[in-house]
């Protein structure tokens, strides 16, 4: 517990003075490139703070042009490891609690993050059709699947959002598997250790345009969730 309260002396003025930092550089560059420089640079000073080393596989499968990451989701820690590893500028769906922090939620709003409240299924729809727009402009996009952390390392159902999203912009998927976070922090828990964590991108996956929706969004599914849980460490 004492690294964890070390950790969070560091980790706490540092995002509050990058959130202020960036929420100034999206006034001076709109083009999402000052945002995606801070949120990697934050990231990567918080995953050293924390004692952890991230390798990054598979790079050599991003296609060009924008596509959504779909990733398992094990640890808060999830969020700065794909912030500091992804080779893109990215915008990310998260769940619309985390705007309500000040000046960090004001920054993730100026960086085009999307808020998602699963509980108001007309709003979600809206994020979704929102994140099309973003696609089709050319930015890829970040979506954790499983729509909340996992406690045993094994991928929780899968919510249909990000694959309404997929299916309606036409982007391709790349499945992603983060292994380590959940060792390093684990759901539900305060605790924090060193460890070594690796990021896996796998093959992009195109949606089934010729099949109905409900059984493309189903093959698509079972796609994604093949991909990510073939190299998963439980």
């Amino acid at each position: 517990m004492v690294r964890a309260y070390l950790f969070l002396s560091l980790f706490i003025p540092i995002t509050f003075l990058f959130s202020i930092s960036t929420l100034f550089g999206t006034l001076v560059d709109k083009s999402g490139r000052a945002f995606t420089l801070h949120t990697r640079i934050w990231a990567r000073i918080s995953l050293f703070l924390a004692g952890t080393r991230v390798t990054l596989y598979g790079a050599e499968h991003l296609p060009p042009g924008p596509v959504i990451f779909m990733s398992n989701h094990q640890s808060g820690f999830d969020i700065p490891t794909l912030l500091a590893s992804l080779p893109r500028e990215t915008c990310w769906i998260v769940k619309k609690e985390l705007f309500d922090i000040p000046v960090f939620g004001n920054a993730m709003r100026r960086g085009g993050y999307i808020p998602l409240d699963r509980r108001a299924p007309h709003q979600a729809l809206k994020s979704m059709e929102k994140a099309v727009g973003i696609i089709r402009s050319g930015t890829s996009v970040v979506i954790f699947p499983e729509g909340t952390r996992s406690t045993d390392f094994r991928l929780l159902p899968f919510k249909r959002g990000g694959f309404m999203l997929a299916l309606r912009s036409g982007a391709p998927v790349v499945p992603v598997t983060i292994n380590g976070t959940g060792r390093v922090n684990p759901a539900g828990s305060r605790r924090l250790y060193r460890g070594q964590i690796s990021v896996t991108l796998h093959p992009p996956i195109m949606p089934e345009v010729s099949a109905s929706r409900g059984e493309a969004e189903a093959v698509l599914m079972k796609k994604v969730h093949d991909a990510i849980t073939s190299v998963l460490e439980i």
